[in-house]
């Protein structure tokens, strides 16, 4: 699958939007996602922290869990904002295995710049799929 550069920019800006209503106030860490399904829907998430830390969820799952519980499980691409371009963690990179080693993550900035593009596959390498399980 191909992007071009105005629906790359768009799902950057989206994810941007959506950090500004993260919930962070232990770090002070927002973060945003845009997840566009293979339908062409478009889902959002923010980071939404809890005094009980290991109660924390991130951006991405968020984004996710919101398609999954709408009935969507196959996903095209995945752009994540934070203040300084960080990397999803590897729960949310776990997540997104899940749901397909083939979907593009758009690693992004606060500045709405793209610092990498790249694949759960080259995020997570050797990912532990449901493969594994047959």
């Amino acid at each position: 699958m191909s992007l071009t550069n105005e629906e790359r920019q768009m799902l950057i800006d989206l994810a941007n939007e959506a950090r500004r209503r993260a919930y962070a106030p232990y770090s002070n860490y927002p973060v945003g996602a845009a997840l566009r399904t293979k339908t062409g829907r478009i889902y959002t998430g923010v980071n939404i922290e809890n005094a009980v830390y290991p109660n924390t969820i991130c951006a991405e799952r968020v984004a996710i869990f919101k398609a999954v519980s709408e009935g969507e499980t196959e996903f095209e691409v995945i752009a994540v904002a934070t203040n300084n371009g960080g990397s999803p963690c590897g729960g949310c990179r776990q997540v997104m295995a899940e749901f397909g080693l083939d979907t593009i993550v758009l690693i992004a900035d606060g500045d709405g710049k793209l610092r990498k593009e790249l694949t759960v596959s080259d995020l997570l390498p050797e990912a532990f799929t449901p493969a594994h399980l047959l």
